[in-house]
């Protein structure tokens, strides 16, 4: 079988890409995502900001060329009383996919899309754990896999 590992990453080199908007949840994202890397013996990480999640595709796609492992995008999405919500979520979501698709680097997506402040606050590390550590997680295991893949 063949699956990514958690152990012999510590030469991976990974970066973030992180939207400032919504800071108070994406700060709590980012410093979950390097928790992760950090126990993981992971200390080549580069954090690029943007000013907000629709920025993020922008970044990714010049990163994706660089000799990263693996990239993370972290951003929160928090709907509010438009429809802009729909349109950032659903473009962002469809650029990281077809980065992914086209791509030589893997890209997890720790971006939140939830309809309030208090569900974005419970997934950066309050209630409901923390999504950018997890997005970390699958940024390494992804990161090992492609190596046994190429």
């Amino acid at each position: 079988m063949i699956e990514g590992k958690f152990y012999g990453c510590e030469d991976l080199k990974i970066g973030i890409v992180l939207s400032r908007f919504n800071s108070q949840v994406t700060e709590r994202l980012l410093k979950g995502a390097l928790d992760c890397l950090k126990r993981h013996g992971i200390s080549n990480i580069d954090i690029v900001k943007v000013p907000g999640s629709m920025e993020i595709g922008f970044v990714l796609k010049r990163l994706i060329n660089k000799d990263y492992d693996a990239l993370i995008a972290l951003g929160a999405i928090i709907r509010g009383e438009t429809y802009h919500f729909d349109v950032v979520a659903n473009e962002i979501s469809k650029a990281v996919m077809q980065l992914n698709l086209e791509g030589k680097v893997p890209i997890s997506f720790g971006i939140l899309t939830t309809d309030t402040l208090e569900q974005a606050i419970n997934r950066s590390g309050a209630k409901s754990g923390n999504k950018g550590f997890e997005a970390a997680m699958v940024a390494i295991e992804m990161a090992q896999l492609k190596r046994q893949l190429i």
